[in-house]
């Protein structure tokens, strides 16, 4: 049995039932479960491994429910593209990867993630060429100590049939569904502190089957393993459902089985409010991904209205390739600012026509991005073992140093200081009872070699040269 005592944080933020924020707060750890939270003078004085935070905000480690981490691999490509451009675009080049590419892709964007607070990401790897596999991707999270919800996606709808994506990079149904189930078998773990679970995940209406949704649908809850997709991303992609299946997104989902508390769909940003209405009764969750829906012009996401409907959201990064970071942090900071300026509930008319939009700025705090990033994001995921520090949690934790350029001026409110502030890197990161990251240096990857052979993969894939 091993024990840690984390004592003297400026500032213990629990995100607990009362959302209690502790002065000079202290958690004590045992086997990697919190045994007790509370002020640094009620809790035990000894322990195997003792952390001084003093100077230090703790709080629970943030958590990604979307992101695509091979695209550290082609960042800033098309950079003045709306979704369908930017991924015609860069299918071709994706076409190109290689197992060992999927491998150390994964190892860049789980040490940026973890760099910026993440102790829990989920991925959606959906095209397999070449000799690819989801096993070195887990191979990798598992180096690196972030928990992981490994998404095996997929794509079967090829440009032939009507989808967007060129055949070359479709897989045939058969195969993904046996793949699913050899995955399924050989690595979820459903017990609580797993750090590997399964995740089923054909990409998108535009690039699977009906049939691929149902059958999915159908194997995941065989095992007990969830399902997660994009949906209502783009106008287009309404377009593109109502032509081809007569159904707007929401609706043809609806239709195959993918509404309720095991399905959580990426981005949401077009629906209605009979939808809206729709996620909530069901429990149907959400990842919301406000840089990358800048970054394309996607839209504005409805969070306001899923939080007032008590629909499940958490937060994610989206791909490195349309977010061109994985600073968890950072999302937070946007999803606040983003619904301040949001011009579909806050439009001003002004004599002599419309002259810009005004926004709310009362519409989201710095807590409540926060929560999306912790509590709301471990919802989505389906996990009540993270998210919160409090008795029978895991240990995942973070720790900002707050003595430093970005919070000067800002120390009577740390907890805001994060999210208003320049999005900063943690000091400490302690995932599963591991120290991952240690005053600011991530302990399991040395950074400097892997950066250059990542690079070296990303050049060669993109002027299509052999690495």
């Amino acid at each position: 049995m091993s024990t840690i005592l984390v004592k003297n944080a400026t500032m213990l933020v629990t995100m607990d039932e009362q959302r209690q924020e502790i002065p000079d707060g202290a958690l004590f750890i045992r086997d990697n479960v919190i045994e007790q939270v509370g002020k640094t003078a009620d809790l035990p004085t000894t322990a195997d491994t003792i952390l001084d935070m003093s100077g230090h905000i703790v709080l629970p480690g943030l958590i990604n429910t979307h992101h695509h981490l091979y695209q550290t691999l082609t960042r800033v490509i098309a950079q003045e593209a709306d979704l369908f451009t930017w991924l015609k675009t860069l299918y071709p080049i994706w076409a190109r990867m290689t197992d060992e590419a999927v491998y150390i892709s994964t190892l860049t964007g789980l040490a940026e993630l973890a760099l910026s607070g993440c102790t829990t990401s989920s991925d959606h790897l959906y095209i397999f060429p070449n000799d690819c596999t989801l096993d070195s991707q887990i191979r990798a999270a598992q180096e690196i100590g972030v928990r992981f919800h490994a998404a095996r996606g997929s794509m079967s709808l090829g440009e032939s049939q009507g989808g967007l994506p060129p055949d070359s990079v479709t897989e045939n149904e058969s195969f993904i569904l046996q793949d699913s189930q050899r995955l399924i078998e050989e690595y979820h773990n459903p017990d609580p502190q797993a750090m590997i679970r399964i995740v089923l995940a054909p990409c998108s209406p535009f690039s699977v089957t009906p049939d691929l949704m149902r059958e999915s649908a159908n194997l995941a809850r065989a095992y007990g393993v969830r399902l997660h997709t994009h949906l209502a991303e783009t106008l287009e992609e309404e377009t593109f459902c109502l032509e081809t299946f007569g159904y707007r997104p929401v609706a043809y989902v609806e239709s195959l089985g993918w509404t309720g508390d095991d399905v959580w769909h990426a981005h949401c940003i077009h629906m209605s409010d009979p939808e809206i209405d729709l996620f909530s009764r069901t429990g149907t969750g959400v990842a919301h991904c406000p840089g990358s829906n800048m970054r394309l012009a996607s839209g504005i996401a409805r969070l306001i209205d899923w939080r007032q409907n008590n629909v499940r959201v958490g937060l994610g990064v989206d791909g490195s390739a349309s977010n061109d970071s994985s600073h968890l942090l950072s999302e937070a900071r946007l999803a606040m600012l983003l619904q301040r300026v949001a011009p579909d509930r806050y439009l001003s008319e002004k004599p002599g026509g419309r002259h810009g939009f005004a926004g709310d700025a009362a519409s989201m705090s710095a807590r409540q991005a926060l929560e999306l990033a912790t509590l709301g994001s471990a919802s989505v995921l389906g996990r009540d073992d993270i998210g919160r520090l409090e008795p029978g949690k895991s240990a995942d934790f973070i720790a900002y140093n707050l003595d430093q350029l970005a919070y000067t001026g800002a120390l009577h409110d740390p907890v805001a200081a994060l999210v208003f502030c320049k999005p900063q890197n943690v000091d400490w990161s302690i995932i599963n009872g591991r120290i991952i990251v240690e005053n600011g240096r991530l302990t399991t990857l040395d950074l400097e070699p892997h950066i250059q052979r990542h690079n070296q993969i990303s050049r060669a894939m993109i002027q299509n040269e052999t690495f």
